[in-house]
């Protein structure tokens, strides 16, 4: 395994509605981190839609689970073996007469790594009223180490993210669509759910304005103890650096939380 892993975060304006407009810029961004080395690119939540979810139904996409297929998850992993690299952020997934937040991960070679649904969905934003839940979390065996799915509010459930770090998870990748007021929300937690699960987070959040929520970016890369890597303000921004994922069993022996976790105690 190979545990150095070159990350950019691909911090974007996204137009409501318009996928088109947004995957220029999104392929512009990925063909930048490719450029620079980089073995993996975070796109935001809902990158090439914002959260037109009333226009799910024109919007949303079948899975793909290669470059081969039709459809927006398609053209992503398309731009992923166009430039050998790890590609991800969420999209709006049509199933089975359903409609589903989506991070879709594709590897270098175009195939589907893994999906993840967003479990927890957010009132604030109506996504119960278009949205089915997912129901399942997500870890993958990737070459830099295991690693766990999230998006945006899921980030406020501290029992998701833990349940990665007791499956081994080393980095927890989460794209966002967070908005003002509530920066300080997003960087404390993003630095306690590092710390508490001792593990890496990189989080892609997005900038600009849809309707009445303005989006602060602030993207982010923190290391198992809790520190602050790169972080972004509140422009488009591509964010890259390299992380040693080995770091995170060294952490993990300095202090010992898990084996110090006495479950039997704790209720839900």
């Amino acid at each position: 395994m190979a545990a150095n892993v070159t990350i950019s975060l691909a911090q974007m304006d996204c137009r409501l509605g318009e996928p088109e407009v947004n995957f220029a810029r999104a392929a512009s961004l990925v063909a930048e981190a490719a450029r620079r080395g980089s073995d993996l690119v975070l796109l935001p939540e809902l990158w090439s839609t914002a959260y037109a979810l009333d226009a799910a139904a024109s919007l949303a996409s079948p899975l793909a689970s290669d470059a081969g297929q039709e459809g927006w998850f398609g053209r992503v992993a398309a731009l992923a073996a166009a430039h050998r690299i790890y590609v991800g952020g969420s999209l709006l997934e049509a199933r089975g007469g359903h409609f589903l937040n989506c991070f879709a991960l594709y590897g270098p070679d175009g195939t589907l790594c893994g999906a993840y649904r967003k479990i927890h969905l957010f009132r604030l934003m109506d996504e119960e009223k278009y949205l089915t839940p997912g129901e399942e979390p997500v870890m993958l065996d990737l070459p830099w180490g295991k690693s766990g799915l999230a998006i945006c509010y899921d980030l406020r459930f501290p029992e998701l993210m833990r349940s990665y770090a007791l499956g081994g998870v080393r980095l927890i990748l989460i794209p966002a669509e967070w908005p003002h007021p509530r920066r300080a929300h997003w960087q404390t937690l993003l630095r306690a759910r590092a710390i508490e699960n001792q593990c890496f987070v990189a989080a892609c959040n997005r900038v600009g304005t849809t309707g009445s929520s303005t989006f602060f970016g602030s993207s982010a890369l923190i290391d198992p103890w809790g520190e602050t890597l790169v972080e972004a303000g509140e422009v488009e921004a591509l964010l890259t650096a390299t992380i040693d994922t080995d770091l995170v069993e060294a952490v993990r022996r300095k202090i010992p939380v898990f084996a110090d976790r006495r479950p039997e105690l704790y209720r839900g």
